[in-house]
């Protein structure tokens, strides 16, 4: 089979197929692969170029770098149009990973937050090594976790997603695992062995089965998803856009706790 490379260095995603498999992999390490403009739009573009593929089996997230995605990009998000286009453009992103007709798997090699959580619980299949972490950071920064929370929930045990939604606490690959939100979390050395492990055995399943069978396990929840994500939507591009976002995020880019952090402690 003829091999598809992305050679551009300018790019911030690249796409990369070969024998039925296409790895799209996030490469902007120096900004922790945040949802910048420029990854969101070749992202949205290597998932459509996939999607449409008759020769594309299956379909694998990767990273460079010691970061899957740190979620938005904070530098783009501190006013309220960058934050506003930012937060509209981002339920196309996941709606397309989870009605994707190709079997989804995101591969973690490092940790991922808010944002790059909800990419995480889009795909089908998640693995991670076990030095990868997350969390739900949002709340931290003066926002909330309304987007991701569509892909999120359908994965998360209740009463984790209760704890790790309303703390922002990090949390392990293994908890992770626990709760739902990875299908394995396995040793650093064994994440690329795992992960072709699932690309061998989704490409012995037939295409389109595969892809009614995907289409069947999320239809409860595909069903109401655009409107789920209009409504949370504007949840989140209204925190976004208030002060108290915007002094979270001034925190976060001065290193510094936010004005809300108690200087007591208990």
């Amino acid at each position: 089979m003829a091999e598809n490379t992305v050679t551009e260095t300018s790019e911030l995603v690249h796409l990369h197929v070969v024998d039925g498999v296409a790895t799209i992999t996030l490469d902007s390490p120096d900004n922790r692969n945040a949802l910048s403009a420029q990854l969101r739009r070749e992202l949205t573009a290597h998932l459509a170029a996939t999607a449409d593929d008759d020769a594309v089996r299956v379909v694998v997230l990767d990273h460079t770098g010691h970061v899957f995605c740190a979620g938005m990009d904070l530098r783009e998000s501190r006013g309220a149009g960058a934050s506003a286009q930012g937060v509209n453009e981002f339920p196309q992103i996941l709606e397309a990973i989870w009605r994707h007709p190709k079997p989804v798997i995101a591969a973690l090699s490092g940790l991922a937050r808010a944002g790059g959580v909800g990419l995480v619980a889009a795909c089908d299949i998640a693995v991670a090594s076990t030095a990868a972490s997350f969390a739900f950071s949002e709340v931290r920064i003066g926002v909330v976790p309304a987007v991701i929370s569509v892909t999120v929930l359908p994965r998360l045990a209740p009463r984790a997603a209760q704890e790790l939604f309303l703390t922002g606490d990090v949390f392990s690959a293994d908890r992770a695992a626990e709760i739902g939100l990875l299908t394995a979390a396995v040793a650093p050395e064994d994440l690329r062995e795992r992960v072709l492990h699932y690309v061998t055995a989704l490409g012995k399943g037939a295409p389109l089965a595969l892809a009614r069978t995907k289409k069947l396990l999320s239809e409860g929840t595909a069903d109401g998803m655009g409107a789920r994500f209009g409504e949370m939507l504007e949840l989140s591009a209204g925190f976004f856009a208030a002060p108290e976002a915007q002094e979270g995020m001034a925190a976060f880019a001065e290193k510094r706790p936010a004005s809300w952090v108690p200087t007591h402690t208990i």
